[in-house]
């Protein structure tokens, strides 16, 4: 099945979300120390076929690039030398770790690991991945938390909270 993978680049760590199917969600997928991001895709591709990228680009206010964008101009080098049949899309990475960490707290998920920049990290390539997929599909743009997909096994159990309420209660 055709994936889109989201990449949300770093000199540490690189978090990645994969498409649905059908190109309409992003969900997060893994966060990977950067040196072995290569590998990784590599291997995520044996059982999936991965026809783009869409890599966060660093950007300033203003709307120039950022320092961080050299770090992911290298990296862009590196994906096309390893995958050059797969196209790359850029987008635009600004505000995306506060929006993941509003996804992170809307999906109910404990302070302590809001903290986890592995977590952050991939939630954001999730809403990077999002924001491509809602322009493409023509919903524009889309930073709702809301619109991104967060695992299972990363939110805790909201008890009464996200709605749930006690019987006879209205």
């Amino acid at each position: 099945m055709d994936r889109i993978i989201g990449i949300d680049y770093g000199r540490k760590r690189t978090g990645l979300a994969v498409s649905d199917p059908l190109g309409i969600f992003a969900s997060a997928l893994d966060t990977v120390h950067s040196a072995n991001i290569v590998d990784y895709i590599k291997k995520y591709a044996e059982n999936e076929s991965v026809v783009r990228f869409v890599v966060g680009y660093p950007r300033n206010l203003d709307g120039s690039p950022s320092e961080a964008a050299a770090d992911v101009d290298v990296f862009l080098k590196v994906l096309a030398k390893n995958f050059p049949s797969v196209p790359v899309d850029l987008e635009d990475e600004r505000f995306t770790s506060v929006l993941a960490h509003q996804a992170m707290i809307d999906g109910g998920m404990k302070a302590s690991r809001r903290h986890d920049k592995e977590e952050v990290d991939k939630i954001s390539a999730a809403i990077i991945l999002q924001g491509w997929l809602d322009r493409r599909n023509g919903g524009g743009t889309s930073f709702a938390a809301g619109n991104v997909s967060v695992p299972e096994n990363l939110s805790s159990s909201r008890g009464r909270s996200g709605g749930q309420r006690k019987k006879g209660r209205r």
